[in-house]
Order: structure tokens, then C-alpha cells, then sequence
């Protein structure tokens, strides 16, 4: 995840930013000396706790994961809209018309984070979304028939992940009968939440949170 390293910090300079866990974080000093931003879309308790406990020894805080936030919905809509599914207002970033009538929502898994940000995304784009996991054509090609029986005729698929191999993703859209969009990947909205919890993490200890 380079490009998103590259974007964090852009979006916080003077700050560097390394991509993945590596053995210079055993040479950095500072109280705290980094902050681990696990690019995480949702909750994930056993990794985090695995997370923290490996890095207990170091001078780092760790923050919270990624999602399920806002931001995560509107780097989903965007990329709808760059691949003509969705239309958004150049200056609040606010759907205006939408192309497609329903959207299915690829996640890894179809947990609470996954409904939250169908939530979340319906309320921006003014139709329903469904999450279904990715590898599951099965539930993939259910989620789509459940938005055809409510009406929808143009379904879009959205794949709620950072990246994903190209025939992954060309199956699931298969499956759903779908029109599908980029993954996340680098996005600016992706690095502006990292940025947040960053900020959200240094927050806490100087709170006492």
C-alpha cells in the first residue's frame, strides 16, 4: 500500500509515513515514537489484540481501525462515480444523480462493520445497498436478486476491500450480475481517516482516554 502511504503523507507533512510494520520500528525512539494505523475496514479484535501485544515492547501506540466511517463511504462512492455508476457534485462530493438503482456492497465478511457502511453508502447515493462477502457467489447472486425484487434494474458492485485480484473480482462481479467499480486501493478519503485516527490516537494520551 505504498500509494496510500505516499497520500498519508501528503495529507499530513512533515510526518513520514512507512507502509507495513517493519524491523525500523525497533529503532525508533520518542514517548511515543510512532503511531500504527491498522488498515483495517472494520473491528477485527483478535488481530488487533495479536497487533498490540506484538508491539507492546515498543514505543508505539496503536491506533483504532479504520472503519466503518463516513469516509469509507465516500471513497466507495467515488469510485462508483468513476466508473459511471454514480454521479457526484465536484464541490461537496454529494450524490446528485445515480446511475446505478442498487448497489451489492463486496466485503471479506458481511459483519456489523460491512452493514454499518451499506448504511452509510445508501444514504449517500438515495438507493439500497446489500452486502454480500466476496468470495461467496452464492450470497453475491442473492444480494443482487433482493435488489431486482425490490425494483432495482442497474446493479452496480462495489468491492469493499483495498485490493483484490483482478479475476477475484471479475467473478464476484459475475456472480451479482453487476456492473463493478474499483476497490478501494489509494484513496485520498482512505488517507484522510488514517490521518484521523493518527491524530485520534495522540489524542487519547494526552486525555487520559
Amino acid at each position: 500500500m505504498s500509494e496510500l502511504a505516499d497520500l498519508i503523507e501528503a495529507a499530513h507533512p512533515g510526518i513520514p509515513v512507512h507502509a507495513g510494520a517493519d524491523e525500523t520500528l525497533g529503532e525508533l525512539v520518542g514517548d511515543p515514537a510512532a503511531v500504527v494505523v491498522p488498515l483495517l475496514l472494520g473491528p477485527d479484535r483478535s488481530f488487533e489484540t495479536a497487533l498490540r501485544q506484538g508491539l507492546s515492547a515498543l514505543p508505539v501506540l496503536v491506533s483504532e481501525s479504520l472503519g466503518p466511517h463516513p469516509l469509507l463511504a465516500e471513497a466507495l462512492h467515488l469510485r462508483l462515480a468513476e466508473a459511471g455508476l454514480a454521479r457526484a457534485d465536484r464541490i461537496r462530493m454529494m450524490s446528485m444523480v445515480t446511475a446505478a438503482d442498487g448497489v451489492v456492497l463486496g466485503c471479506r465478511a458481511a459483519d456489523e462493520s460491512a452493514e454499518i457502511t451499506s448504511v452509510l453508502l445508501a444514504s449517500r447515493l438515495a438507493v439500497p445497498v446489500v452486502a454480500a462477502p466476496i468470495e461467496d457467489p452464492a450470497a453475491l447472486a442473492a444480494a443482487a436478486g433482493a435488489l431486482r425484487a425490490n425494483g432495482a434494474q442497474r446493479i452496480a458492485f462495489s468491492p469493499f476491500v483495498f485490493e483484490a485480484a483482478a479475476d477475484e473480482l471479475a467473478k464476484a462481479a459475475e456472480a451479482a450480475a453487476a456492473e463493478p467499480a474499483a476497490p478501494l486501493g489509494g484513496h485520498s478519503s482512505v488517507a484522510q481517516l488514517a490521518v484521523l485516527r493518527y491524530v485520534e490516537a495522540l489524542e487519547a494520551i494526552y486525555t487520559g482516554e
